[in-house]
């Protein structure tokens, strides 16, 4: 086990700092998502401004030095964004390892990673990563891998070597990432041709929905109370209590300040919820900041490019934690909102009204239109049959007038035949 100690610069002229005491406590529990670390202790750190080369003043690396030697901190975590040159810095003053957010959720990432395409997403985020941090390893610039002799002026320098490497792992990750992307789309194709609409659980990490996903399908997706439990999204077929067969997707969590590299890399992941036809927000109700945590997931979804005309519902997750009374005052704030449920996808409570709901939803998203399709549109014609789409059909002089009901995302599916 690593001995580990975690930070939280609590930057006073950030405007947009969150509560210290509840970032800190987010931060312990990243670090205890992966099982080799032993948390020894956390501090919150006042800032009024963040020094350029070090980060925190002297007198609190002075400090904080005597506590790591004391306590034998081989690792320290610091919640929020470290420069190369303050990372190098600080670990020769405190003769420790240290990660910041970003390196931390990269940590995670990679150790949780199941699929192909997980592995590579976050291969491809980590190098990205490291690129920008190469200075850790050469600290000027000048020093040089010898050039070929006959080669007029200097060798590269060894960070230009290092860079070059690295750009040349990402083409390569790229290349592959790009045939594992063909793959899944094919995956969805096939699924294209099933009539089955998609409904996707999204969230904050640690929010419940894979509780909620083995509660609906029965299946034995990991679910612990730890922040990042599912990274790869798992789709299971369910059939809800009098409606249609749905394919069910859990997709990996949110979290605040996702680090931009896996940003890009976790597009692809996301993928599901862009062709959801009802899209579940699940929320931690029991949390002290479940409205922020909403409000990051909302702001991640908008920058996805999932427009807000999607049919979706907010699910009050984990009623259980909650006393009594307070317990009451969620299901009587939900009740005030016909796409708001209130449930405890560990015990069960309140699911019957939200998969009533969604059942409404993808019965009433359904709506008749005619299409007059040519003698050359055979394809999209028997897509349609396929789908049990068609409720009649005529022939004209110049093809076919067919009368379908359907969703707008069969609709959308269809156009692109």
């Amino acid at each position: 086990m690593t001995r580990a100690w975690v930070l939280h610069p609590d930057i006073r002229s950030n405007p947009e700092r969150r509560l210290a005491e509840h970032a800190l406590a987010e931060a312990v529990s990243l670090a205890h998502a992966l099982p080799e670390l032993e948390v020894v202790g956390a501090d919150i750190v006042p800032l009024k401004t963040v020094r350029a080369g070090m980060l925190f003043g002297s007198g609190k690396i002075d400090e904080f030095k005597a506590i790591f030697e004391a306590q034998e901190i081989e690792l320290v975590l610091v919640d929020g964004p470290v420069s190369p040159v303050q990372q190098r810095n600080l670990e020769k003053a405190w003769g420790v390892k240290l990660l910041d957010r970003t390196g931390l959720i990269l940590e995670i990432f990679s150790d949780r990673a199941a699929t192909r395409e997980g592995v590579l997403q976050v291969e491809m985020a980590a190098l990205s990563y490291q690129r920008t941090r190469l200075v850790r390893a050469w600290t000027h610039l000048e020093r040089q891998r010898g050039g070929l002799g006959f080669v007029g002026g200097p060798g590269e320098t060894q960070i230009e070597a290092d860079r070059r490497a690295i750009d040349e792992q990402l083409v390569r990750l790229r290349r592959q990432l790009d045939k594992v992307v063909k793959t899944r789309a094919l995956h969805r194709a096939a699924r294209a041709k099933v009539p089955y609409p998609i409904v996707a659980l999204v969230g904050y990490t640690n929010a419940g929905k894979s509780t909620l996903f083995n509660r609906l399908t029965g299946a034995e997706v990991m679910a612990k109370d730890m922040l990042f439990a599912t990274l790869d999204p798992t789709m299971r077929r369910l059939q809800l209590p009098d409606g249609p067969e749905v394919i069910l997707s859990d997709t990996v969590g949110f979290i605040s300040d996702l680090p931009t590299e896996l940003v890009a890399a976790f597009r692809a992941t996301l993928e599901e919820v862009l062709a959801a036809d009802v899209i579940c927000h699940v929320r931690d109700i029991s949390h002290s900041e479940t409205e922020e945590q909403a409000t990051d997931v909302r702001t991640i979804m908008a920058s996805l490019g999932v427009d807000e005309d999607r049919p979706s519902f907010e699910v009050w997750n984990k009623l259980d934690l909650l006393p009594a009374s307070e317990a009451d005052a969620v299901n009587a704030r939900a009740a005030r909102d016909d796409n708001v449920f209130a449930i405890s996808a560990l015990t069960g409570a309140g699911m019957e009204p939200l998969l009533e709901a969604i059942t409404a939803e993808l019965e009433g998203a359904r709506r008749t239109e005619i299409l007059s399709l040519g003698f050359a549109d055979g394809r999209k014609r028997a897509w349609l049959f396929e789908q049990e789409l068609v409720e009649s059909e005529t022939q004209s002089d110049t093809g076919f007038d067919i009368t379908v009901r359907w969703t707008t995302a069969q609709q959308a599916r269809f156009e692109q035949l």
